[in-house]
C-alpha cells in the first residue's frame, strides 16, 4: 500500500523554498500559506488524497470561492498561488501533470454570468439514460437543480426530511446555516420519487446501511461537489452544449428564468436565499438583455 502523502507537509516544504531560496517576503509567505490552506481544506472536504491532476478540479475550488463572494482580485491572488505552488511540485517530480496550465486569471471587466436557453436545459435534462441506475438518477438531479436553484452545497446535503411534497415545497439549509422554504416543481418531485423507488431504495436495501440524503453515489455514499460537477460537464457535451456550464451555472440559468417570465425580484432573492438584494440584482441585467433580444427580432422597425 502506496504511503498517505501528507498535503500539509509538501505545502510547508514549498513555502520554507519560496522564503530562503526565492527570497519571498513574510506578507507573501502569508499570503501563499493561506491560500494554499484554503485548497487542502476542499480537498479534504471531497476526500482527494493527492494533488489534483484535471483542470475541473481546480475549477471546482475557485467555483466554491465564487460562492463564497469572493473577489475577483482574491480569486486572481488564488490562481496565481495555486499556478506557483504547482510549478514548484512539477519541478520537484512530485507531480508530472500541472492542471494549472488550463486556467485562466479572471477577467478584470465585469462579466454577467452564464445562462442556458430554454432549449439548452432541455436538452441536457434528456441526455441521461433514466432507463439504467445512475441515469435515473442524474436526471433527478439535474431536474432538481433546474427547479430550485440551489447551490451544490445544498444539492449534495437535501435530505428526504426536507421535502414536502404536499405542498411542493423543499426546506434548505444554506450559508451561514440560515433556513428557507422554497417551491419544487411537481416534474423535479416526481422523478425524484422515481429514482427513490427504483434505484435508491433498493440500493440501500442491498447495502445495508441507511443514508439520510436523498443522492447517493452508486456504492451508497454522499455525492460530492466534484461528483455533481463531473455529471454536468458530462451531459453537457452529450448534449452539444459549447457554454462553459457548472452547478452554479444552473443556479442562473434559474433565477433568469424566473424573471424573464415576470417573477418579481424580492421573490427570487428569497428562493435563492441571497442575504443582499444587490446580489440578485445582476440577474435584472441578463432579464434586460433577454427583453432588447426580443425587441429587435419583433419589431418591425428595427
Amino acid at each position: 500500500m502506496p504511503k498517505k502523502i501528507d498535503l500539509s507537509e509538501q505545502v510547508e516544504d514549498y513555502l520554507r523554498y519560496s522564503q530562503v531560496e526565492r527570497g519571498l517576503s513574510n506578507n507573501t509567505i502569508t499570503a501563499y500559506r493561506q491560500d494554499l490552506t484554503s485548497f487542502i481544506s476542499f480537498l479534504q472536504q471531497e476526500n482527494f488524497t493527492s494533488w489534483p491532476t484535471q483542470a475541473l478540479d481546480i475549477d471546482a475550488f475557485l467555483a466554491e470561492q465564487r460562492d463564497q463572494n469572493k473577489a475577483t482580485s482574491s480569486i486572481s491572488r488564488l490562481i496565481t498561488s495555486l499556478r506557483k505552488f504547482y510549478q514548484w511540485l512539477v519541478r520537484q517530480n512530485i507531480q508530472k501533470l500541472n492542471p494549472m496550465l488550463e486556467i485562466d486569471s479572471p477577467k478584470k471587466r465585469h462579466t454577467l454570468p452564464v445562462a442556458l436557453t430554454i432549449n439548452e436545459v432541455n436538452k441536457l435534462l434528456q441526455q441521461p439514460d433514466t432507463k439504467k441506475k445512475l441515469g435515473l438518477r442524474d436526471r433527478a438531479l439535474l431536474e432538481t437543480l433546474y427547479a430550485t436553484g440551489i447551490r451544490v452545497s445544498e444539492l449534495i446535503n437535501l435530505k428526504f426530511t426536507d421535502l414536502h411534497e404536499e405542498l411542493k415545497l423543499v426546506k434548505i439549509f444554506g450559508k451561514g446555516s440560515k433556513e428557507r422554504l422554497i417551491p419544487i416543481s411537481a416534474v423535479a418531485l416526481s422523478w425524484i420519487d422515481s429514482y427513490k423507488e427504483k434505484v435508491r431504495d433498493p440500493l440501500i436495501l442491498k447495502i445495508g446501511r441507511n443514508n439520510d440524503f436523498i443522492f447517493l453515489n452508486s456504492r451508497g455514499g454522499s455525492l460530492t461537489r466534484q461528483a455533481v460537477w463531473q455529471i454536468i460537464k458530462h451531459y453537457c457535451k452529450l448534449a452539444g452544449i459549447q457554454k462553459n456550464v457548472t452547478p452554479h451555472t444552473l443556479r442562473h440559468t434559474f433565477a433568469t428564468h424566473l424573471l424573464e417570465n415576470g417573477a418579481d425580484l424580492r421573490v427570487v432573492q428569497e428562493i435563492l436565499g441571497h442575504s443582499d438584494i444587490s446580489t440578485t440584482q445582476i440577474y435584472t441585467n441578463l432579464s434586460q438583455k433577454h427583453i432588447l433580444q426580443v425587441y429587435e427580432k419583433t419589431h418591425p422597425r428595427t
